[in-house]
């Protein structure tokens, strides 16, 4: 019989970015470990945390970079729950949403059909 490998689960192919977070910021951004600290003292980071991680350490970005990084997005459901929990909360219009999250309006509704 031959050996099959068993895939590992989506767990463990995920980066640390508990990891990757805490050496950036401690490497390159020291001056914004407090306003960090809340993210990275739980166990592990889900993409909701990710996002905002990195919205902390790069402040506004350029037109580019966020157009690079929105073709590169992806998003659990446990993330999609809370950004249209956030929808809910805030009482926001799928656009107002879809441009604080920068996203499509079309995900929005796409998300809600699927998740609401």
């Amino acid at each position: 019989m031959k050996n099959i490998k068993k895939r590992k689960s989506s767990a463990h192919r995920m980066p640390d970015y508990k990891k990757i977070y805490t050496d950036l910021i401690m490497l390159k951004y020291p001056h914004l470990m407090e306003r960090c600290r809340i993210f990275l003292e739980k166990d592990r980071l889900m993409s909701y945390d990710v996002l905002k991680l990195s919205g902390i350490i790069t402040g506004k970005d350029d037109h580019e970079a966020i157009s690079f990084n929105a073709r590169h997005k992806s998003y659990d459901s446990n993330t999609i729950l809370r950004i249209l929990d956030h929808q809910k909360k805030y009482k926001c219009s799928n656009l107002q949403l879809a441009n604080y999250f920068r996203l499509s309006r079309n995900t929005v509704t796409k998300w809600k059909k699927m998740f609401l």
